[in-house]
């Protein structure tokens, strides 16, 4: 058991305690330092560090010109800046490389690589893990199948976001006559991680946290490299109180600690302990209803595609209502939740704080987390999507103009044996009635989702039918299936005109298959 003797003052620890305060840990970032940044959007993000080391820049220019790795976009609070947006200032930031991006979450962030201010990188979440990982390892570098004939490869975008960026930081060569993505290794400099506990030594726990992330493997990666690892924590303990099972990260790898004794489980000031396991919830105490609507209709389809035993990923968006269906449905315990965060089993939370479970039932950390998606270990996904082309593909990372990034989408459909896209058909006012049985489309979307050619690659049809994938693109009026021609109409809901509700609003030609017939008539029902 952890102890509750805690030190909140600097001023008591020993002499030798690796405890300082927090501008003294950021006053040792030089400029032009590479550095690793920790967090989940709302989860384990190292705030006060970040809020700091803003704070010194603006005082003194310094530290300036820095590269900022972070596999997933860190910071999200409804009334204030957090995360990354503490780097966005002209000058501080000269290179971004991240697997995800929000201009809501980050609107300076996202504004200085429209405006070409600074160099930028959108990789695939797994991917930037494994790297760091390989840093960690002393690798020359990750040699990876994932992304391959997506806007990550060279051959397409290479990953880079604006014409400010311009050199491959990935590469393509050849193993055994297959071809492969390499991305080399580069030093980093600062890592600047999360825990709760910390004992003077440095040891660090994470019994508050509901992810794990890669705070051990950036730490190691920092030593690798010669760097300097910060650790941001709730408390520190005594020496020789904590117990081995429960450190993550050994103190061995940290050189700084401070303390933020208001830190909280998320940035929107929240803390549950169903998150961790300290506690355990009914599931009818989780549990909100889903009206009859065009999710609970694509939610009710996909889930037909489901078996007992199951493993299933879930993306942002309509996807992540799958458990409280579940759960109103009677199927939950027949399925395995997993997000490419850590957690497994449970009930996953929404976006705000995507990557926390109720109830989980482990939590790991990510790089494990994608090595067994990477082999196929997942039997299903749900993934949302912004566009579908002609021949399939999807595109979820850069539209509108705007970019997103992939997360960790790329590294699921990587292997994954059944990949459903779940979305409406249209978007923008999109109004639609379920009555009697029947859909209605009351008001349609102003926006085709169904469009010739993505904007941006992020999933290529044709790698999918050459590994024999199975892929559904399940809409709330009709249901397509990835043949080799491209898409097949195969089912449509009850209500609809197919050529007036269907095809006219996808703008291009799809084969309608011989066995068409309507859409379960159970998923139009409450």
């Amino acid at each position: 058991m952890i102890q509750e003797a805690v030190c909140k003052n600097v001023n008591q620890v020993t002499s030798r305690s690796k405890v300082m305060s927090i501008e003294e840990a950021v006053q040792k970032i030089p400029n032009e330092a590479t550095i690793s940044i920790g967090g989940l959007i709302s989860v384990l993000c190292p705030e006060k560090v970040l809020v700091e080391l803003e704070n010194r820049y603006l005082a003194t220019g310094e530290p300036r010109d820095l590269t900022v790795i972070t596999p997933v976009r860190v910071g999200w609070h409804q009334k204030q800046s957090t995360g990354l947006e503490h780097v966005a200032n002209s000058g501080m930031l000269k290179r971004l490389i991240s697997g995800s991006f929000n201009v809501k979450e980050s609107p300076k962030l996202t504004q200085m690589i429209r405006n070409n201010e600074i160099e930028a990188y959108g990789f695939s979440m797994g991917t930037i893990f494994h790297w760091i990982r390989a840093i960690a390892a002393g690798e020359s570098g990750l040699i990876t199948k994932v992304g391959l004939h997506t806007y990550v490869d060279p051959r397409y975008d290479g990953g880079r976001l604006n014409k400010h960026t311009r050199e491959d930081v990935v590469k393509l060569t050849e193993i055994n006559e297959e071809e492969h993505l390499f991305y080399p290794s580069t030093p980093i400099h600062v890592a600047i991680i999360r825990g709760t506990t910390a004992d003077e030594s440095g040891n660090i726990t994470l019994e508050n946290e509901p992810v794990t992330l890669s705070g051990l493997e950036m730490a190691m990666a920092a030593k690798a490299s010669g760097g300097y690892v910060i650790a941001q924590v709730k408390r520190v303990v005594a020496n020789n109180t904590l117990h081995p099972r429960d450190v993550a990260i050994p103190g061995m790898l940290v050189d700084a600690v401070v303390i933020d004794p208001e830190q909280k489980q998320s940035l929107l000031e929240v803390d549950d302990p169903s998150w961790t396991g300290e506690a355990k919830i009914p599931l009818q105490q989780a549990y909100k209803p889903i009206p009859l609507n065009p999710q609970k209709v694509i939610l009710r389809r996909a889930a037909k595609e489901l078996q007992a035993g199951d493993v299933v990923n879930l993306g942002v968006g309509i996807p992540v209502g799958l458990p409280q269906l579940a759960i109103e449905e009677g199927f939950f315990d027949d399925v395995t939740f997993s997000l490419e965060h850590g957690a497994v089993g449970g009930i996953p939370m929404g976006e705000e704080i995507f990557g926390a479970h109720i109830n989980p039932t482990s939590i790991i950390t990510s790089p494990q987390v994608f090595d067994f998606y990477h082999c196929g270990g997942l039997s299903a996904t749900l993934l949302g999507f912004a566009q579908i082309d002609q021949v399939g593909s999807v595109n979820v990372s850069l539209f509108n103009g705007v970019f997103r990034g992939s997360g960790g989408f790329i590294d699921i459909v990587h292997k994954t044996k059944k990949i459903m896209f779940c979305g409406t058909l249209t978007s923008g006012g999109l109004n639609v009635s379920i009555k009697d049985g029947k859909l209605c489309i009351m008001n349609e979307g102003k926006h085709k989702k169904f469009i010739p050619q993505v904007e941006q690659l992020t999933f290529n049809a044709k790698m999918a039918r050459e590994k024999k994938q199975d892929v559904l693109y399940i809409t709330e009026r009709a249901v397509f299936r990835l043949e080799d021609q491209g898409l097949t109409l195969i089912e449509y809901a009850p209500g609809v005109d197919i050529e007036k509700d269907i095809l006219s609003n996808i703008d291009f030609n799809v084969t309608v298959s011989p066995e068409l017939r309507e859409m379960d008539a159970d998923l139009f029902i409450e």
